[in-house]
């Protein structure tokens, strides 16, 4: 009996993780569904899923893992219409930058025996520089020498967050695993706050008196720093992460805005020294990053304390039932 994983959202995420999973068929069903039917044709031809079950319930009934690959607005509504048809012992893994906000979400709205586990994935180097997110510039090599992220909320069964941890290793990825409040505070700093920098310089720009002509003058430096707005996390509403992630997006615009001031300063003093330092220090500091970011050799604990030690979770899933209580293990009833 294959396990079957459904895929709801089908970006260059969820058919990159189809397509990692492409050699494990024998064991795997990989079901796909969207709002956008041309995407769904597009991800089947790319054999990124095994077929297409268009209506969300249909897709998830049977599923023994959804993966959700959706803007941060879709999440809410997705979780609200699917949660009645999930089967008990269903792993719904979130790859959005977002983990408190969706636990609280999947608390009130899934029924028991349901466990939702945040699966943010960090990418493959050899992507981040091509911004194109087409399905044609999906790949099963996204994932690897990249972390992904999972975290989960106290009472999730120990086999839903191996299962979790199984699944990142078979994509190519390493598992990062990490307190719900640490994974916001992170993605806030990596994913949030270059979008919201990005959004306060193209206004500084644009609302300039000479942006008229000064934008004809723009390149590289400019297009760079200004690509993030591109690629928010939200289709309709936009600045929800931010929202939901606000004490974190305010400390991190504290900080940015403390460096801005710095600099400011620096200028106002006409204080060449200090301004070169600084420079010199942020461009070391990310060179050194992008050197470390391309070897992906980081020292991450394989897994964490909580895990089962033995076993393939994907063996053992089927019929996955409450969480073990502290206070039962080891007290089984003779017979």
């Amino acid at each position: 009996m294959a396990l079957r994983i459904s895929l709801l959202g089908l970006n260059q995420t969820a058919v990159s993780i189809g397509l990692a999973l492409q050699k494990n068929t024998a064991q795997l069903e990989r079901v796909g569904s969207d709002a956008d039917l041309i995407a769904e044709q597009k991800a089947l031809h790319l054999k990124a899923i095994d077929r297409i079950i268009h209506n969300l319930h249909a897709a998830v009934e049977k599923a023994d893992v959804v993966i959700l690959c959706l803007p941060v607005d879709e999440i809410h509504p997705t979780l609200e219409a699917i949660a009645p048809s999930l089967k008990p012992g269903a792993v719904i893994l979130d790859t959005s930058p977002l983990s408190n906000t969706v636990f609280n979400w999947a608390k009130n709205l899934l029924p028991e025996e349901r466990y939702l586990i945040s699966f943010t994935p960090a990418l493959n180097p050899a992507f981040l520089t091509d911004m194109d997110e087409s399905l044609d510039k999906a790949s099963p090599d996204y994932f690897q020498r990249g972390l992904i992220v999972i975290t989960a909320p106290p009472e999730t069964h120990a086999d839903a967050l191996k299962l979790a941890g199984d699944l990142a290793e078979m994509i190519g990825g390493k598992p990062f695993y990490a307190d719900p409040f640490e994974a916001d505070g992170l993605m806030a700093m990596v994913d949030l706050l270059p979008k919201l920098a990005a959004a306060g310089l193209m206004r500084a720009a644009m609302n300039q008196p000479g942006w008229r002509e000064g934008r004809k003058l723009a390149g590289r430096s400019f297009l760079e720093v200004t690509e993030p707005l591109l690629h928010l996390n939200e289709q309709k509403l936009l600045g929800q992460s931010a929202i939901h992630n606000s004490d974190n997006a305010i400390r991190l615009l504290d900080a940015l805005i403390g460096e801005l001031e710095d600099f400011r300063e620096m200028l106002l003093n006409q204080d060449d020294q200090a301004l070169h330092h600084a420079l010199n220090s942020a461009q070391q500091q990310r060179i050194l990053w992008w050197n470390d970011r391309l070897e992906g050799m980081w020292d991450v604990p394989s897994t964490p304390s909580i895990l089962p030690t033995s076993g393939q979770v994907i063996g053992r899933l089927f019929g996955l039932g409450k969480r073990p209580r502290e206070q039962d293990k080891g007290n089984k009833p003779s017979k």
